[in-house]
């Protein structure tokens, strides 16, 4: 057998095609986001999800991406929520926003978050492609001409950084805090006792830096805000 013929059936020469999870419920901006993936990466594996449980559906069944492609407002999320969830429960896997909202703070607060990159929906099809194509290479992709904010004395990062520290289920508490559930609704959603919600309430307030449910809402509110989507 031919050197080359041996490493094509060598499966540790092998080159497995990259694996993309693009999170985004309007129609026309996945097709587009395909379109840009196979343009940087022929090859490419692309799954889609809707919603921000379908794509938590869709890692925990499996699913081995090299990239999450994330738009900031998903049903069932709000603001930064969907990043913050799944940073924390798939801390190891990249997740670049693919976002219609191109302001610097919002970009600044998702990187504070842990994005690994920032695309702006408002790039064409080869900016869009060139993006991807950077961050797979290992780079930090931000908008043309994004300039970090004035973040001197910005109690905002301080409150991202805390609540970067939260387990996925103490995120879960914490959302059901700013619906305004009890305690024992709360064990009622999660399937879990009530001592177990008051462990994780504790481990919220503690973490936050804060005494009170009210206080930690408040403190959340601050920036884990809807933000509108603009027509696209």
């Amino acid at each position: 057998m031919s050197d080359a013929a041996q490493a094509a059936n060598d499966p540790d020469t092998c080159t497995m095609p990259e694996s993309f999870l693009v999170v985004d419920d309007h129609p026309l901006f996945l097709d587009a986001m395909k379109l840009a993936i196979h343009t940087a990466f022929p090859m490419a594996e692309i799954s889609e999800a809707d919603s921000l449980s379908s794509a938590c559906e869709a890692i925990d069944n499996g699913g081995s991406f090299d990239l999450v492609l994330l738009d900031l407002n998903m049903p069932g999320t709000r603001g930064f929520d969907g990043l913050l969830e799944i940073r924390a429960r798939y801390p190891k896997l990249p997740v670049v926003i693919v976002s219609a909202i191109d302001e610097a703070e919002t970009i600044h607060r998702a990187m504070t978050c842990g994005a690994s990159g920032y695309i702006s929906k408002a790039v064409r099809k080869p900016e869009l492609a060139a993006a991807i194509q950077g961050v797979m290479n290992g780079e930090v992709c931000l908008p043309a001409g994004y300039a970090p904010p004035d973040s001197a004395g910005d109690e905002n990062a301080g409150i991202l950084s805390k609540l970067r520290q939260l387990t996925p289920q103490q995120l879960r508490v914490l959302d059901m805090l700013k619906q305004g559930l009890l305690n024992k609704q709360i064990a009622h959603e999660l399937s879990v006792g009530e001592t177990t919600v008051k462990a994780h309430v504790s481990e919220v307030l503690r973490k936050l830096g804060v005494a009170s449910r009210t206080q930690a809402v408040i403190e959340v509110s601050k920036v884990v805000l809807p933000v509108e989507k603009p027509n696209i």
